[in-house]
This record gives structure tokens, C-alpha cells and sequence, in this order.
């Protein structure tokens, strides 16, 4: 049938739509779990809920969840997990769409990685989206010029820079390996740091500020109605999500389903304003719109290239 491939894609940019709404909804939520919680707890108590609805559905959808290569998938799963730990820490002093930006030059450093240390191949082209995309990051990070620029805001593109060591990680070490074992393996992964920051902050406490400012200082407290609400949202959202992602990477290629991503970023502004009233500055926006660009650039150049074009 001539249209089953143009219809598939479109059944692809529907789920990774539900994906990128599920999660810029809650995303914008986890201010409240920052005001009273930390951001360890908030992972350790995240990774056994999820674990907890991954344990009930294996059996019933017959998943393989053992690792073909454990320590290639627990490497990866510790880089990822410092990905996201820092991008969640982020989420109590910026708006979700700032972070997410951070976040999304992920493809800008899979190239410079892959480039340097695999010898994958960039061109003139990738390397001018490369450039797009750094200058748009700091349109993001510092609207107000580099005079503006905090340390806070940074840990995005921090962020994002690990994120895209994961992904290069998944295509270089993981090869094989279910889309089940390697979310679970990242669940475990940011679980046990959680525990493990936990630890630390009851062994040696540290002078904790007041509500959000607080969330990578706090240690373990007692969770409240709301956190623990939240939190479990967060579970089920990051679980439905990423089989939503995973589902629409099976049906589609690779390369258009990677651009649809960037659906993320305006749907996290779009629940930021209408949530709690965020307003992106114009030079932002821009920002932003560069980094798409030069995310799809590089991930749409990598698939004519015939390399994968999702890391």
C-alpha cells in the first residue's frame, strides 16, 4: 500500500505527542515535590514505584528483562542517570522549558563525542548546526548576556552533555539490548544514587535552605501526601512515556521520530505558562528554535549519512 509509511509516521508524531505532553505536564510539577522533599529521596522513591509497576507488567506482557552485556548496560544506565539528576535539579531554580532545552542539545553532543572519539563522520553542515545549536544554548541559558550567567544554569547543559554520552553509549555499547532492560537499568541506576545521596546528607547533613532552593541539600524526610502524589505520577508518566517513545521508534524511522521529540520544548513552555504562569523571554524562544533546528540538522543528516540516526 503507497501510504502505509507516510501513515505509520503520522501514528509515530501522535504518540511521541502524548509522550511530550505526558511529560511536560508533570515535569512542571516537580517545583512542588522540590519545596518540601530533596532531590534523592525524590529519586529513590520514583526508581521503587516504577520498579514496583515494571515487576506487575513483565509477566503479563512476557518482557525480557535480563541484560545481554550488564556492565556495558550499567555504565550506560550511571551516565544517564547523572543526566537526569541534573536535569531534575535544575527544574527547582529554572522553568521546565529552560532545562529542557538544556537537555535537547543532547544531538549537538553526540556529534562533537562521536566525531572525537568514534571518528563518525560531521561534514561542514553538522558543523555549522553545531554551532547553531551551542549559540542557542546560550540564548537559553543566558537571555540577559553572559554577564547573566549563573551557575544554575549551566546544569542543563551539563545535562544535556551527559544525556548525549548515554545515547552514544546505547548505540556503541548496548547493541541488542531491549528498550525494557535499558529503562529499567537507567530506573535502577538513578534509584541507587538516590539512596546513596540519601546516605550521605543523614550521615552529614548540610544547612538546608527554605522550600525549592533547598531540593539538592535536603535529606530524607517525611513525605507528605503531595510528594508522594507527585512522585508517583512521575513513575507512571516516565513508564507509559517511554513505551509511547519506544512504540513510535518501532512503527516509524528513526530520524523523523527524533525531530518529533522536540515536541517536548514547547509543550513544557505551553504547561509552565498556563500552570504557574512562566513567560520565556523572546531571546529564549530563539534559543530554543535553534536548537531545534540544529537537532534536526544533525539527527536528519546522520540518517542520510546511514548512520542511526537515533542514539
Amino acid at each position: 500500500m503507497p501510504d502505509a509509511a507516510p501513515n505509520r509516521t503520522l501514528a509515530a508524531l501522535g504518540l511521541i505527542l502524548v509522550y511530550a505532553a505526558m511529560l511536560g505536564w508533570v515535569d512542571n510539577y516537580v517545583r512542588l515535590i522540590a519545596a518540601e522533599g530533596g532531590l534523592w529521596q525524590f529519586h529513590a522513591t520514583r526508581t521503587a514505584i516504577a520498579l514496583g509497576l515494571a515487576a506487575l507488567a513483565a509477566p503479563v506482557l512476557g518482557l525480557r528483562l535480563r541484560p545481554r552485556r550488564p556492565r556495558a548496560v550499567a555504565l550506560r544506565s550511571l551516565i544517564h542517570a547523572g543526566a537526569i539528576l541534573t536535569y531534575f535539579g535544575s527544574l527547582a531554580f529554572l522553568p521546565v522549558a529552560v532545562a529542557a532545552a538544556g537537555l535537547f542539545t543532547a544531538p549537538i553532543f553526540v556529534a562533537l563525542i562521536g566525531r572525537f572519539a568514534y571518528g563518525h563522520r560531521v561534514g561542514a553542515t553538522g558543523w555549522a548546526a553545531i554551532a547553531a545549536g551551542f549559540s542557542g544554548a546560550l540564548l537559553v541559558v543566558a537571555p540577559e548576556g553572559p554577564g547573566g550567567l549563573s551557575p544554575a544554569a549551566l546544569l542543563p547543559v551539563a545535562a544535556g552533555a551527559l544525556y548525549g554520552l548515554g545515547n552514544l553509549a546505547t548505540r556503541e555499547w548496548c547493541k541488542g539490548e531491549s528498550a525494557v532492560t535499558l529503562t529499567l537499568g537507567f530506573f535502577l541506576a538513578i534509584g541507587l544514587v538516590g539512596l546513596a545521596g540519601m546516605a550521605v546528607l543523614a550521615l552529614w547533613p548540610q544547612p538546608v535552605p527554605e522550600g525549592a532552593e533547598g531540593f539538592l541539600l535536603r535529606g530524607p524526610v517525611r513525605p507528605s501526601g503531595s510528594f508522594l502524589f507527585w512522585t508517583a505520577m512521575q513513575a507512571a508518566a516516565s513508564l507509559v512515556g517511554v513505551s509511547l517513545m519506544v512504540r513510535a521508534y518501532q512503527i516509524a524511522p528513526a530520524a523523523p521520530v527524533s525531530v518529533f521529540e522536540f515536541a517536548f520544548l514547547p509543550f513544557s513552555a505551553l504547561f509552565g505558562w498556563l500552570i504557574w504562569g512562566d513567560r520565556i523571554a523572546p531571546v529564549a524562544t530563539a534559543g530554543m528554535a535553534l536548537i531545534v533546528l540544529a537537532g534536526a540538522v544533525i539527527l536528519l543528516g546522520g540518517a542520510r549519512a546511514g548512520a542511526p540516526a537515533r542514539a
